[in-house]
């Protein structure tokens, strides 16, 4: 019985150039919180993922940053962010 190669969607899936744009916004987020500078690494963390939500909900079916439709990498990317940016906020405020 042949075996036939599943079906992986690499064609409709985002582009690797932005993928490793974020990759490289998460180790520089990583490099400034271990070298103490978290209000820098959070920003970085949550800008990105804003960006990410904006430029799908933008672009749509030609964005780059692609993994699931478009309401939900908007939603998730977009809900990032925001509740990074607030929960920042929230321990900025109680400190």
């Amino acid at each position: 019985m042949p075996q036939e190669h599943p079906y992986v969607s690499e064609a409709k899936e985002g582009k690797p150039v932005c993928e490793w744009v974020v990759a490289g916004l998460v180790c520089v987020s990583g490099i400034l919180a271990a070298f103490g500078y978290t209000t820098a690494a959070t920003a970085v963390l949550a800008v990105t993922a804003v960006v990410l939500g904006l430029t799908r909900i933008i672009l749509r079916d030609h964005s780059p940053w692609k993994v699931r439709s478009v309401a939900f990498d908007a939603t998730i990317c977009l809900c990032f962010g925001v509740g990074l940016s607030l929960l920042a906020l929230s321990i900025k405020m109680m400190v």
